[in-house]
């Protein structure tokens, strides 16, 4: 995490997104804008929450860990979202672990600025549940996808999420073979299995296994297999 100490940026990015109305003028002067790489973390499961953070540029991954260790992908989120919603709220620790997909513009605000001038602002709390009640609204449809669809389908959503930002057209994302075992988890699925359904798109050239990676090559049949449910 890296502070981009430009004012003139978090302006920009204030405007883009009509966020000035959302944050009261007592709360502007606190706001901060940071970068994250990809593969950065935002915030850990369990961690203590402090700050509430809206992304304004590039793409997350959103997934859970139980306690019998077993991880599952929640959603992948785009801009605009927002991050620590729902802890600020319950004044809870981070529910979810959130890692940077892409290059990853946030703007953040400390939970003592909120609830000193946030408490009472409606158009802020309009917002925020916006945000929540569509989380909720996501959730659900990720736990039926899960359920629901074959692997193929949930790996083709999957792969398409980590490997494109529509924020970024030259982020060109890929899928580590070292990270099979955790996408094997996160969307639901045995290593094994995974591995031939891989095997199965490679050999119908939609996807490529190059050495340590595997690219997409032909990404509108991969788009036909996941249709509409994707996580996103």
């Amino acid at each position: 995490m890296k502070e981009i100490k430009d004012r003139a940026n978090l302006a920009d990015y204030m405007e883009l997104h009509q966020l000035h109305a959302i944050f009261n003028e007592p709360m502007l002067s606190h706001l901060s804008l940071y970068s994250f790489e990809q593969g950065e973390l935002i915030c850990s499961q369990g961690e203590p929450a402090e700050y509430l953070y809206v992304l304004v540029k590039g793409k997350l991954k959103v997934y859970n860990t139980s306690t019998e260790g077993k991880t599952l992908i929640i959603s992948f989120k785009n801009a605009l979202e927002v991050i620590g919603d729902v802890e600020y709220i319950q004044e809870a620790d981070f529910i979810n672990t959130v890692e940077a997909v892409s290059p990853v513009h946030m703007i953040a605000i400390h939970h003592q600025w909120l609830k000193q001038y946030g408490r009472d602002h409606t158009p802020l709390l309009q917002f925020l549940l916006k945000i929540i009640t569509g989380k909720f609204f996501m959730k659900s449809n990720a736990l039926s996808f899960n359920l629901m669809y074959p692997v193929e389908v949930r790996l083709a959503s999957y792969i398409l999420s980590v490997s494109f930002d529509p924020s970024d057209v030259l982020f060109r994302g890929k899928l580590s073979t070292s990270e099979l075992r955790d996408a094997a988890n996160l969307i639901g699925t045995s290593y094994r299995h995974l591995n031939r359904v891989i095997l199965q798109l490679c050999n119908e050239g939609i996807l490529e296994r190059g050495k340590g990676c595997i690219h997409v090559k032909d990404r509108e049949r991969l788009k036909s297999i996941a249709g509409d449910s994707i996580y996103e």
